[in-house]
């Protein structure tokens, strides 16, 4: 119990007493069930509740209840509690003490390992992609720096792209967004960061793609420079003609170049490409494109730098992009804006499913979004995408969704795709995500409480005169058919919202859908931001959880939690 006092006009005082919340009724019932009525939790009724109501394996399950039971008793006895210290069991309320509080990988929502299978080609995983990994702002006139790379990495990012423009004395290579006003970075210092930060978050693969503007011989300093930087962490192809990508497992602690081949380069540079990445129209350029004026007999580009390309990339060569999406013998990558994907799928949606399922496709903001903004990714995930590539400078419910996807499989960057996006019918059909399926199975959603907001933010963060007044929001987004937005009711001036209400949600693709979860402070003028979380449905445990909240550009805030329970029925 707390009392909190608020101070009016300097004059009043209006004090609130909080009262941190008990145990909830469901939570109550269950430990009566599997502790037979006791009144205590010994450690074969936690094996019970961890195996029949939370569905956790078996094996974890065996190792690790006794000693989550004697954490709990060891901690009471240093606590002087009242219980009586000879007891082995748990009470109710420590009980619900461990479901709240204990970060332990039994109350948490997803599996925290690596648990996919990471033995198919690249081109079957959804791999977390940056757009402009080198902006700190915005795509005109924001600061090129090593700092967002070496942020990105941290947060398990395993796409950074790179612009490669020829320095002011066309000697060396700039990381810069051409034709803008933005302020450059050396090539040599992104690729020292990558080095460097490349595998904290995860071990598996981290892909630098480069959009160069460079002559043959800076293509060649660029190899040269890369091979000496990154030396055996750099992965050659054995092959120039792959028909069939790599796997994940096999290039672990490995990082690979994706690019046009120089030739492709120079003729598409020279061509005139409507769907540049957001880069400014030639005139008034501050970087030059010395592409444009090559002669025919050095058109090849440096061999050096072609050896170095893992992923041959490309771009569609004009607006109709049937073409683009055959699939022949060579695997490659192919780029595509929102825009033209979001078009192309009107026309050629199930080719552009085919594709996926043995060739990269990485999809990129439109160049109009110069603040930086960003696209729903589920336009490029439902269609088999593997690189949907946002601004990862940002924040926002864009790359809240990104986070959500991401935090699946372990967090390590790379996700499976469904089966139903790398499978064919006996007539070649494949997945369409605009058709209506039936309700495979549906989500039932009960929250609980929320608790933490009193230790992380000021008594006046939220109110100047009162508590706040905390509501959640609830909603599932993925394929067109699969939305919702569910609204808990108002809890006024509370520090610890109790609202006890479940939803349901009916799912017809679950592999894509995800949960997203915000929970807002009521004010009369704009409301309140008070954390947020986006999960993948798919991975979702069942039972009770204890769901970590996030700041709005994706911390983990420190105390900030919600007891909730997930069903699937």
């Amino acid at each position: 119990m707390a009392t909190h006092n608020y101070k009016i006009f300097s004059c009043f005082n209006r004090n609130f007493t909080i009262t941190e919340p008990g145990p909830p009724s469901d939570i109550k019932q269950a430990f009566s069930h599997f502790s037979a009525a006791s009144s205590t939790f010994s450690a074969d009724h936690l094996r019970r509740f961890l195996s029949d109501h939370q569905l956790e394996d078996l094996h974890s399950i065996a190792s690790r209840s006794d000693q989550i039971i004697h954490t709990i008793v060891e901690s009471r006895k240093h606590d002087h509690e009242t219980v009586a210290n000879d007891v082995q069991g748990i009470s109710v309320d420590e009980f619900f003490h461990f479901l709240l509080h204990h970060d332990d990988e039994f109350n948490c929502p997803l599996i925290s390992q690596v648990h996919h299978d990471m033995n198919a080609p690249l081109s079957h995983y959804f791999i977390y992609t940056g757009h402009n990994s080198y902006l700190t702002g915005n795509q005109l006139s924001s600061d090129c720096s090593d700092l967002p790379i070496i942020k990105a990495l941290q947060q398990g990012v395993r796409v950074i792209e790179l612009d490669l423009w020829p320095n002011s004395t066309e000697d060396d290579i700039d990381v810069v967004h051409g034709r803008t006003l933005t302020t450059p970075v050396s090539l040599k210092q992104c690729l020292k960061s990558i080095k460097q930060y490349a595998f904290v978050k995860s071990p598996y693969p981290v892909i630098i793609t480069f959009e160069d503007h460079l002559t043959p011989d800076l293509q060649a300093k660029v190899a040269e420079m890369t091979i000496q930087i990154l030396g055996d962490l750099l992965y050659y192809p054995e092959t120039d003609y792959q028909t069939e990508f790599p796997t994940p497992e096999s290039l672990k602690g490995r990082i690979l170049i994706s690019t046009k081949p120089p030739k492709e380069y120079l003729e598409s540079n020279q061509s005139n490409d409507k769907d540049n990445e957001g880069e400014l129209p030639e005139k008034g350029s501050s970087s030059p494109d010395p592409t444009n004026e090559l002669d025919t007999d050095d058109r090849q580009g440096a061999p050096e730098y072609k050896k170095l390309i893992t992923i041959h990339a490309g771009k569609p060569k004009g607006d109709d992009v049937q073409e683009d999406l055959k699939v022949d013998g060579q695997v490659k990558r192919l780029s595509l804006s929102e825009q033209k994907l979001e078009k192309a799928s009107e026309s050629y949606g199930p080719d552009i499913v085919r594709f996926t399922q043995k060739n990269i496709l990485r999809v990129y903001p439109k160049g109009t979004r110069i603040t930086s903004s960003n696209y729903r990714p589920h336009i490029g995930w439902m269609y088999g995408a593997q690189m949907v590539a946002l601004n990862m400078q940002g924040h926002g419910k864009s790359l809240w969704y990104m986070q959500g996807m991401f935090s699946a499989n372990g967090g390590c960057g790379y996700v499976k795709k469904p089966d139903f996006l790398l499978e064919k019918g006996l007539h070649n059909e494949v997945f369409d995500p605009k058709r209506t399926l039936p309700v495979w199975k549906t989500l039932k959603v009960k929250l609980y409480m929320g608790t933490g907001w009193s230790a992380d933010f000021d008594q006046t963060h939220f109110d100047t005169y009162s508590p706040p007044d905390f509501y959640t929001k609830i909603g599932i987004v993925g394929v067109p058919a699969d939305k919702g937005k569910k609204k808990t009711k108002v809890i006024s001036n509370n520090w610890f919202p109790v609202w006890d209400e479940e939803f349901e949600f009916p799912l017809t693709v679950p592999d894509l859908a995800l949960l997203r979860i915000q929970v807002k402070e009521h004010d009369t003028e704009k409301d309140d931001f008070g954390g947020q979380t986006c999960l993948p449905v798919s991975e979702l445990k069942q039972g009770f959880r204890s769901i970590h909240l996030y700041d709005e550009e994706g911390k983990k805030l420190k105390s900030v939690k919600l007891l909730m329970r997930f069903q699937f029925i």
